[in-house]
């Protein structure tokens, strides 16, 4: 019989393997369907009207102009929205149109007649003490240890303030959705990160059976938090839909998706923190701030220190303003604490002049409160750290580049180093996954997750074909629909270990069933059989075998179907949770133009089992990119006089080019302790510390801090400006 269990590292024919995607060429030459490429007969297109205030309370709506213009089929006026009602940003959706063209759907909305009376907004970046009080939420005060005789043990303190800009989602795909009614059945092909969980929101907005909307999202380009939530849109698209008795298309153009589709929240901090002589670090003080968007979200809640345990005295205020939503960005708020938390260590191992690398090593045990109790072999982040640093500072030369503060060499190019840790826990979602083998061979997979462009398809049919021991080609994988079995919202870094898990479990209780049916014809007993090289045979008798084809046609003509679920002991065993992982950055700054470039960046990385090598350095390359994005470009900048974005736009949003990325290594973390653990998610982690290590990198290339994210060239040359650090 099969064992559920993760095969052995010798027994492996798929797993953990460089293999290259399934969608891979379809994506590739233009014949994927994304949601944006869905045409349906009859098909009309949706706008919406949108706030020009951050902060405005109704007095009037007229849509009569707008009904009765060449080509509009429908008009919605989103629920709640009428006089009274206060807009609390600038691009909040209010009404909604369908036209028969998307050229008449603009001027519909353009010719929709709203009447507010203007408020007071408040959309800048600001300490609390600025803000006022009607901006800012009550403060979070929390203790661990006593960290006044902490700080009263320090021969050293240094104390700075550090901070990320509110940045907002770009997805090459934007949100949006096509809907479609066949009685009261309705359809929606979404840009979506949960398949199996949106159709409730539907439900509910529309006054619906769950059972009556079906999602369907083959392929996505991109979400990273933000595309969890129908959205207004959404709900919006629909009763459009409805109300015109035809399909509706309505996908957000890109100045409204940076407006308003998700934004990561800004977060500061003043930072105390003290050491002994010998580099022992003994306490921290912050008081920190962010903005919580509008809606009276919290926003980053300041969990600091990050990833080190000093004993600690932290106090986080919200401060709220109109701006948009926050949304979760690829691993919410750790970003935002790595840089602070790696900023304030990485300055003052300066101040005692030392080596941040052997400052980090000599503290990496207090990475973790470890159990006395626990045995010596356990799992230990303290040591994982310790590896991965080791391993970065390899790949990176670190003993030859590093230096102490301020590179001396002659001219305007200065060049530095800087480091960074992080953690993320990834444990996989709850998850059920059909499996069909038919009699004539085919087999196929079957469950209600999504793929964000991770390669959630491929490493599916990666574990169902090593169950089976076929060629990746013979299974089939079905996912994007929720009309298979559910599975989670791709999120947390969860989708691995959730749908490996329940596709492991489907496979093995399918293929047992199999081999209970064909021991008869081999002389055996089922579980002297093992399915391998496209064959089922006797283990421990290679001869007495039977092809795939062979032994399936035996079912004569009833499958064999089964849908399991994770959540059970056997599933949580084939999942676990918790990673590191070290990168270490190499820039060079133009002292005279303050213009940064990312040198080199090597990311080294566990995950536990690696289903597939190719598609897991692809997830930590993408985030690479994304971290250069946001250490140098990416910033949501507002004008405060009234209220909306600047920059929502491609042109002046900025992302990295190719020639700005510089070289990336990537380094995976093998062998006993890290892949002989279950499957941990990947996609959130190594998009934390970048930010981190390339800010302590310009500070070793220059000798001063650029305190604040993104390092553009006018805050570099502000930080020249004023001195190197004391």
């Amino acid at each position: 019989m099969a064992d559920y269990h993760w095969p052995p590292v010798d027994k492996r024919s798929l797993i953990g393997k460089p293999i290259s995607r399934l969608d891979g060429p379809a994506k590739a030459s233009g014949r994927a369907t994304y949601s944006y490429d869905v045409q349906r007969e009859g098909m009309l297109f949706g706008r919406m009207v949108l706030s020009p205030h951050a902060h405005a309370k109704i007095t009037s709506i007229d849509t009569a102009k707008a009904e009765n213009m060449p080509g509009v089929k429908a008009v919605a006026v989103f629920p709640t929205i009428g006089p009274g009602f206060e807009v609390l940003w600038a691009g909040q959706e209010l009404v909604a149109v369908a036209a028969e063209t998307d050229d008449q759907a603009r001027d519909a909305a353009r010719a929709v007649r709203i009447e507010y009376d203007a408020l007071p907004h408040l959309v800048a970046d600001v300490s609390p003490d600025k803000a006022g009080s009607s901006y800012t939420g009550k403060s979070d005060v929390a203790t661990d240890g006593d960290a006044d005789a902490g700080f009263q043990k320090a021969d050293v303190t240094h104390e700075g303030e550090y901070g990320n800009a509110m940045i907002t989602h770009c997805c090459l795909e934007p949100h949006g959705q096509v809907t479609e009614w066949q009685g009261d059945q309705l359809t929606v092909w979404a840009s979506t990160q949960g398949v199996s969980s949106i159709g409730a929101e539907y439900a509910k907005g529309l006054n619906i059976p769950e059972t009556n909307v079906r999602i369907i999202t083959p392929v996505m380009g991109g979400g990273f938090g933000s595309k969890f939530q129908a959205d207004r849109w959404g709900v919006a698209c629909a009763t459009l839909s409805k109300k015109s008795g035809r399909p509706v298309k309505m996908m957000l153009e890109r100045d409204h998706e940076l407006m308003v589709a998700g934004a990561r929240p800004s977060l500061y901090a003043k930072v105390k923190v003290g050491a002994t002589k010998d580099g022992t670090l003994t306490a921290w003080s912050s008081e920190s701030w962010g903005t919580a968007g509008g809606g009276g979200g919290r926003g980053s809640v300041g969990a600091l220190p990050y990833v080190f345990q000093i004993p600690y005295r932290r106090q986080h205020t919200p401060v709220s303003t109109n701006v948009g939503p926050i949304r979760a960005w690829r691993a919410p708020n750790h970003p935002q604490y790595a840089l602070i938390t790696m900023g304030a260590l990485d300055d003052l191992a300066a101040k005692l002049n030392m080596d941040p690398l052997q400052f980090f090593l000599k503290n990496i045990s207090m990475v973790e409160k470890r159990d006395p109790a626990a045995p010596a072999n356990a799992f230990s982040l303290a040591k994982v750290y310790t590896d991965e640093l080791n391993q970065a500072a390899e790949l990176m030369d670190w003993q030859k580049k590093w230096h102490p503060r301020g590179d001396k060499t002659e001219g305007p190019i200065k060049r530095g180093v800087g480091l960074s840790i992080h953690t993320w826990s990834g444990r996989g979602h709850a998850s059920n996954c059909n499996c069909t083998i038919n009699p004539d061979g085919s087999v196929s997979v079957s469950l209600a997750t999504q793929d964000l462009g991770v390669g959630t398809r491929t490493i599916i049919g990666i574990v169902a074909a090593e169950t089976f021991g076929l060629p990746l080609p013979a299974v089939t994988v079905n996912i994007g629909d929720s009309k298979y079995p559910p599975s989670g919202a791709s999120g947390g870094s969860t989708t691995s270990g959730g749908v490996s898990s329940s596709t492991r479990l489907a496979s093995t209780t399918a293929l047992n069933q199999l081999l209970a049916k064909l021991a008869p014809s081999l002389d055996a007993k089922p579980e002297d059989l093992e399915a391998t090289g496209g064959n089922i045979r006797v283990a421990a008798n290679p001869s007495k075998s039977l092809t795939w084809k062979q032994a399936c046609a035996k079912l004569g003509t009833t499958p064999i179907n089964v849908t399991t679920s994770n959540q059970s002991a056997e599933g949580r065993a084939l999942m676990s949770q918790q990673v590191g992982g070290a990168q270490i950055a190499e820039v060079s700054v133009d002292t005279e133009t303050g213009i940064v470039r990312v040198e080199k960046l090597v990311a080294v990385q566990d995950c536990g089992l690696m289903l597939d090598v190719k598609t897991a350095e692809s997830q930590v390359y993408g985030a690479l990119i994304m971290g250069v994005c946001y250490s140098l470009y990416e910033e949501k900048i507002m004008d405060q006089q009234t209220g909306r974005m600047l920059n929502a736009d491609m042109e002046f949003y900025k992302l990295a080019g190719i020639n700005d990325i510089g070289e990336l290594v990537v380094h995976m973390m093998t062998g006993p302790g890290y892949d002989d653990r279950g499957v941990i998610g990947l996609s959130e982690p190594p998009t934390v510390s970048p930010g981190a290590a390339i800010a302590n990198a310009v500070a070793n290339a220059i000798g001063v801090r650029v305190p604040t994210l993104p390092m553009t060239p006018d805050k570099v040359l502000a930080a020249l400006g004023k001195g190197a650090m004391a």
